[in-house]
């Protein structure tokens, strides 16, 4: 069974940092490329960020990108977002996933607020 379990969220201002991890399981992690995605409130999940399975050709949509960066620790089975610069429009529930998603087996994320 795939599980993907995220942490790292909270209550952060303006300007602030958080680092979101993502423990996965359930699946060969090192022959997945791995995404995050987040799900603002009354909004549809989207798509942020993807790395590939060797930990390279990272890739950010427009609205995060210079400011989020996603890296991963294969020896771990884990996936990271390093986000700087939050803004009010970050505030949502992050999620990561395979890229392409593993429909199905999405995680109960972690909130990230960002309070002005």
């Amino acid at each position: 069974q795939v599980q993907f379990v995220e942490s790292g969220g909270g209550l952060v201002e303006v300007g602030g940092s958080l680092r979101l991890s993502c423990a996965v399981s359930g699946l060969t992690f090192i022959r997945h490329n791995m995404g995050w995605y987040r799900r603002a409130p009354g909004q549809a999940r989207e798509f942020l960020a993807r790395i590939h399975r060797n930990g390279g050709n990272p890739y950010y949509e427009r609205p995060i990108k210079g400011r989020f960066t996603i890296s991963r620790d294969n020896t771990k089975n884990t996936v990271y977002l390093q986000m700087n610069d939050l803004r009010p429009e970050d505030t949502a529930v992050y999620y990561c996933n395979t890229d392409p998603p593993q429909q199905g087996a999405w995680g109960q994320g972690t909130q990230v607020t960002v309070s002005s």
